[in-house]
């Protein structure tokens, strides 16, 4: 196991039923443990670090050896052989591309075992130490884009295996088998078979080339593993991410769990909503996970047949194999807890930092200042705010801390009309000034009000929800507590006096709505005022919502003679590239057909010019957006200085109680202003504010300045396009 109880990881060892202290076998820096594997037939444990080094440690004498390094990456998936002569990992020789390797525990001979294609991942050994499976993208098999042209490889892996020895057949080829096939008989074979240890001999030489694919679809594969004369995997869906709504994630997606039997020669689908797989030491006892659930089967059981998937009991037992979780109990002493949480907390700043000497702070005087009021902290918030404020000492971008143990607060889910309400006293209810409009054809993005059917209209009054009359003091807010996602009645007033009720499916959120109006709004305005000359576009971040607004927009308003691109409260993330990529391509040509309009080339470029808007809301990646909009010299930028921080993270480190933390780990240079953009931002070309009264007039002076100069740029800009009077002249030559 792995503990820190000195302040500090180490490898230590103690009974499976904790009835002693754990023993430290280490003593020295291991760093951060992020792998760990134990040989089957000896004292020898593996384990690999957050400094990308993977580590051999002798249990019996605590000698710890470095077997590899990885420049690019952490190394991951170890895997002994039956044997435990050899480990197998994965490996990163560059950037996004990945190789299993294999190194001899003893000796530290290190062996590629596959060639730098993409990624290759997963290593599972087979219990007769005969193949490798793995899975790998190595198929290239691209798929066109539905909306614009392009192509991706949504479906890339697939299970892969090395034969190896270089005498060791295709495990596909299939075996001669009697008619009669039982496989009762052959569980007891495998039961009563005495447990040997295979001796595993690799032939290096040439195994590049006799990796094999499995004969089944390109997927979204994730984990393999190897029982005797079968393997199992799992597969999940390719599927958008997009959130259905601004502030709410997905559920996590389930996968399938897959075996492929080598006697039969067949797939077969064993459970679904399966996330992660574990397979004992025996080969043949695997244990997944599904949500928060763990569920035992026999690894070896008879396939079922197609379509014949039978959904498990949902109980916990022996009959349905699900764990009974609950049974397992922890004392908790909060106080001892939060100081391990602050310790560890601070410990993965100094362990994960981009630059070791911590920007010249001293962190050890920070831990000091801020573990002093550790004995005065009283509730789980109070250790948050310590936590951050520690972190805080480092002056830097996304050190963050969220979640953790928390008691779960009353939930009152209010529900939403989306539209704008006043009250009036004369007409006694509360007058629509606004209903607010988005996409009809998706209700949870739309006013309910809008209904088609419910014929309600701005300036109408609502005078009762639910059936309760409304007043000064009675809100519709108020009654709408609860009601998010719920049919309530709403009746309403119209001005003519007369009442009438109607049922609207109450929203759980219309921020989504008010953006989709806000954006739809000033590309009204934008069109109104040029003439539909000028496009417009809004990214609300740099991840999945955002890549979506982004084409959402720029699939209809790039033909225009010129693009205004808001990136304004852009709340960061990871695909700034890829829409600078396309903002970019330049035109150089088109395609002139004899009928229809001409194709310009590249396909979905940027007619004219362009001016981009941003303010001191757009962050990270909405930094890196507007500084290299610049950089590109795409255009002017407009507004206000950026937020300033783009030390990016990889969030993946959970304390005991599931708080997560973050690491400033990747700081960000660019080859004008080098390092600092992080703590300052971008500078506009043309510094503009909005003032309070701007906002309560319904005025955007840094559009109306963006309008002005898109005009100035159309004024001077001569669009290359073809003069089709000059179309070239073919006749045929005249003979002598």
């Amino acid at each position: 196991s792995v503990t820190d109880a000195n302040g500090y990881e180490q490898i230590a060892v103690r009974r499976a039923d904790a009835s002693t202290e754990a023993t430290l076998v280490t003593k020295n820096d291991i760093g951060r443990v992020t792998d760990l594997a134990c040989s089957p037939t000896s004292t020898v444990v593996v384990f690999t670090n957050h400094r990308h080094e993977l580590c051999a440690l002798d249990m019996d004498g605590g000698e710890v050896r470095v077997l590899d390094t990885c420049p690019t990456h952490r190394i991951e998936s170890l895997a002994f052989s039956p044997d435990g002569r050899f480990v197998a990992y994965v490996w990163w020789p560059a950037q996004g591309t990945s190789i299993i390797r294999v190194a001899k525990v003893r000796s530290g001979k290190v062996h590629d075992v596959t060639s730098p294609l993409r990624t290759d991942r997963s290593p599972a050994w087979d219990p007769d130490g005969k193949y490798l499976y793995f899975i790998s993208t190595r198929d290239f098999n691209p798929v066109y884009d539905a909306l614009q042209f392009d192509l991706s490889f949504p479906q890339a892996s697939r299970p892969f295996v090395v034969t190896l020895r270089n005498d060791v057949p295709s495990p596909f080829v299939p075996k001669p088998k009697p008619i009669h096939h039982d496989h009762e008989r052959e569980r007891e074979r495998w039961n009563n078979k005495p447990a040997k240890v295979p001796d595993v001999e690799i032939d290096f030489d040439g195994i590049t080339g006799r990796v094999l694919g499995f004969p089944i679809d390109e997927g979204e594969y994730a984990q393999i593993v190897a029982a005797r004369e079968r393997v199992l995997f799992t597969r999940f869906p390719v599927k958008g991410i997009k959130p259905a709504r601004r502030e709410e994630l997905d559920d996590e997606e389930h996968g399938t769990l897959l075996a492929y039997d080598f006697d039969q020669q067949r797939l077969a689908t064993i459970a679904s909503e399966c996330d992660e797989i574990q397979l004992g030491a025996d080969a043949r006892t695997l244990i997944y996970r599904s949500s928060d659930r763990l569920r035992a089967i026999d690894a070896l059981n008879e396939l079922p047949e197609e379509g014949d998937e039978q959904k498990p009991p949902s109980e916990p037992g022996r009959r349905s194999g699900w764990i009974e979780l609950d049974r397992a109990s922890v004392e908790i002493v909060p106080r001892d807890e939060w100081a391990q949480m602050y310790r560890e907390a601070w410990r993965l700043q100094s362990e994960h930092y981009w630059v070791e000497d911590m920007s010249d702070i001293d962190w050890d005087r920070v831990y000091d200042r801020y573990a002093a009021l550790l004995p005065r902290v009283r509730t789980r918030g109070e250790l948050s705010d310590l936590i951050w404020e520690m972190q805080g000492e480092l002056g830097t971008s996304h050190a963050y801390e969220w979640g953790g143990d928390y008691r779960e607060p009353p939930q009152y889910q209010r529900g939403f009309l989306g539209a704008d309400l006043r009250w009036d006293e004369d007409r006694g209810g509360y007058c629509i000034e606004r209903i607010y409009r988005g996409d009809s054809w998706n209700r949870e993005i739309d006013s309910p009000l809008a209904e088609p059917g419910l014929d309600v209209h701005e300036g109408d009054c609502i005078v009762a929800v639910g059936g309760k009359r409304l007043s000064r003091d009675v809100s519709p807010d108020r009654l709408l507590v609860n009601a998010s996602g719920r049919n309530v009645s709403v009746t309403l007033r119209g001005k003519k006096g007369d009442e009438r009720t109607v049922l609207a499916k109450a929203l759980t959120n219309e921020s989504a709505l008010r953006y989709r109006a806000w954006v739809e709004e000033n590309r009204r305005i934008v069109h109104e005022r040029t003439g539909g000359r000028i496009g417009y576009l809004h990214i609300p971040d740099m991840g999945p919502w955002g890549f979506s607004e982004f084409h959402r927009g720029y699939l209809s308003e790039f033909d225009r003679n010129g693009l205004i691109v808001d990136v304004r409260y852009n709340r960061g993330g990871h695909v700034s590239a890829l829409l600078l990529e396309k903002l970019g391509r330049k035109r150089v040509g088109y395609d002139a057909p004899r009928y229809g309009a001409l194709h310009p080339y590249p396909p979905e470029s940027v007619r004219g010019p362009m001016v981009a808007l941003t303010n001191q809301f757009a962050g990270s990646d909405g930094d890196i957006f507007s500084h290299c909009f610049k950089l590109y010299k795409l255009g002017p930028l407009v507004g206000k200085r950026t937020w300033g921080g783009v030390i990016g993270i990889e969030p993946y480190h959970h304390l005991v109680d599931g708080t997560l933390t973050t690491q400033p780990e990747f700081s960000f240079w660019f080859v004008d202003v080098g390092w600092r953009v992080e703590n300052y931002g971008t500078a506009p070309d043309y510094d503009v504010d909005i003032a309070p009264h701007d906002y309560r007039d319904g005025r955007d002076p840094q559009l109306d300045l963006a309008l002005e100069l898109m005009d100035q740029a159309l004024a001077g800009y001569a669009e290359p396009r073809p003069d089709l009077s000059t179309r070239p002249s073919l006749p045929l030559p005249t003979l002598a």
